[in-house]
């Protein structure tokens, strides 16, 4: 729910308001469902607490916070979790929740989702962080495999369009161990990482971790696999309404990324373009 997502990230509430709000985020589907005693109780509070953080959030009282949290729920309800991580079952999932609901309008308000979700949960300042992580690195290994290399080989196509040693593991004859083996200190790695989670995704961000080197991840949640890797983590959702991960939240982060990027070499990176340009132009590209 926006509105609890928001007041934790500004951190307005009173200890009691914030153990209420993770409760109510993290049992989303039974909370709305519960009365002020039921959550009371449960969370070992009085339900004067309940009540005062209900109006502390802007409603007249619990009855009020109650009905927008059912609202939310509704909206939610055809949402596929990334938890879900087996495609079948969310293909499953995805049918049962269907019947008569609208899949334009459900994958359009679940991709708004996605996309809010990556301002909601990174603050500006990481990804001034990240871009300058990646400016000062001396060699760049974007990592990534299965259905996210969607996002790093276009994240590999605008990197090598301003800064150089990019390198994409995901291709050739030699898997993403032989193309980090030299990896040293100086470098940095960027690595996607969504369900399903790989193992050797890990095997790249475990040589990164020996080698010093700095790695950013970009990932759905602060408890994914690879996230404890990570020295700049960013995160987003990729929920959607069928069996597939949305990625045009991660997308947008990455674009974000790199926008701050070009941002800091300024036209450092106009002469190359020039270079792309005039080559590209012979071939009959425009």
């Amino acid at each position: 729910m926006k509105v609890l997502r928001e007041a934790l990230k500004k951190d307005a509430l009173t200890k009691t308001g914030r153990q209420i709000a993770e409760f109510v985020l993290d049992h989303f589907s039974e909370a709305c469902f519960m009365t002020s005693t039921d959550i009371a109780v449960k969370l070992n509070v009085s339900e004067s607490s309940v009540i005062r953080f209900s109006r502390s959030l802007g409603y007249s009282g619990f009855m009020d916070f109650q009905k927008e949290l059912r609202k939310s729920y509704q909206e939610e309800v055809v949402k596929l979790s990334s938890n879900i991580t087996i495609p079948s079952e969310r293909l499953i999932r995805s049918m049962e929740k269907r019947e008569e609901t609208d899949v334009v309008e459900d994958h359009y308000r679940i991709t708004l989702d996605n996309l809010q979700s990556v301002l909601q949960n990174n603050p500006q300042v990481t990804f001034e962080k990240a871009a300058q992580r990646i400016v000062d690195s001396r060699r760049k290994y974007i990592v990534a495999s299965r259905a996210n290399t969607c996002v790093a080989d276009y994240m590999l196509l605008l990197l090598k369009h301003m800064l150089p040693d990019v390198t994409a593991t995901n291709y050739g004859a030699v898997n993403v161990i032989d193309h980090m083996c030299d990896i040293t200190g100086e470098d940095c790695v960027i690595l996607f990482s969504f369900p399903r989670y790989s193992e050797i995704d890990r095997a790249a961000v475990e040589m990164a971790y020996e080698a010093g080197a700095p790695v950013i991840v970009f990932t759905d949640k602060s408890s994914a696999k690879l996230a404890q890797y990570a020295d700049i983590l960013l995160l987003m959702d990729v929920d959607s309404n069928t069996f597939f991960n949305s990625y045009v939240g991660v997308q947008f982060a990455m674009e974000l990324l790199c926008a701050k990027i070009s941002a800091k070499i300024g036209c450092s990176n106009e002469d190359k373009l020039k270079k792309i340009d005039r080559f590209i132009g012979g071939l009959g590209i425009y």
